[in-house]
């Protein structure tokens, strides 16, 4: 029997073809478990499931929008029936566009509310039969630092951010008792191809270089950094594991101290 911690356990995780999905779904398959890797590009996601470390488990990709539920609905239900129950739950969908809130169109905050919220409800419901009756289950939300110091110019991401960490907080008082513990992880400015097209798109607006502007982001962090996606995915490592199972409900910003409230 393998030792590693996670060897008996199958997680999902989502936005896992780049950036932080990607380095979450090879923590959780070095750590043991079996993982199905979830994304809207199939050929992304073909090159991260012929990455994954080897451990003797196997792994699956499933190619879908997070926004289509009822294409989600069949392909789960296509997942339960070939692979079976998953243990494990990484929520981690893209950012709404960005701009002030009170210049949003109504109609903007429609496909944001379904695209994290709606699908993660869907996920969820999916797999809790299962957790429910083994007493066993993880769910880790990647969500923001808006959740705690709200982003000026990113008005319908602190909205559905804010209404996911919510969410989540919501499950872990009503799932606790089950064994199942409901987390959230906030990655500050990570080096991943979003980051750098916000670097270039504020490069552009400011009339400044690219590395003008990511300096001034490097000076705001107390360590004077940008994360790299495996920190973020060590973090979400530890809460799934045996280390973290007295964890719950919570929200852990992995941002280098650039968040300035407790």
């Amino acid at each position: 029997m393998s030792s590693l911690p996670l060897s008996d356990r199958r997680a999902l995780v989502c936005g896992a073809s780049q950036g932080i999905g990607r380095a979450i779904a090879h923590d959780l398959a070095a750590r043991g478990a079996g993982v199905t890797i979830l994304a809207r590009s199939a050929s992304g996601l073909e090159d991260v499931l012929q990455s994954l470390p080897d451990t003797g488990t196997r792994h699956n990709a499933l190619s879908i929008d997070l926004t289509d539920h009822e294409a989600l609905d069949a392909a789960l239900g296509d997942l339960r029936s070939s692979v079976g129950h998953h243990d494990i739950l990484i929520n981690n969908s893209g950012g709404p566009k960005p701009g002030p809130l009170h210049q949003a169109d109504p109609n903007d905050l429609v496909p944001a509310f379904n695209q994290h919220i709606v699908a993660s409800q869907k996920l969820l419901q999916a797999f809790l039969g299962e957790m429910q009756q083994q007493k066993f289950g993880r769910v880790v939300n990647i969500i923001s630092t808006s959740v705690k110091q709200p982003i000026p110019g990113l008005g319908i991401s602190n909205t559905i951010r804010g209404a996911m960490a919510n969410w989540a907080k919501t499950l872990a008082n009503e799932l606790g008792p089950f064994g199942i513990t409901v987390n959230n992880v906030l990655p500050g400015a990570t080096k991943t191809g979003r980051l750098a097209s916000i670097i270039e798109n504020r490069a552009k607006a400011q009339n400044k270089s690219e590395q003008e502007v990511e300096q001034a982001w490097r000076e705001t962090i107390p360590l004077r950094r940008f994360a790299e996606p495996e920190e973020i995915a060590a973090a979400v490592g530890f809460l799934v594991s045996p280390d973290g199972s007295y964890i719950t409900g919570i929200n852990l910003p992995v941002d280098g101290g650039r968040t300035s409230s407790l």
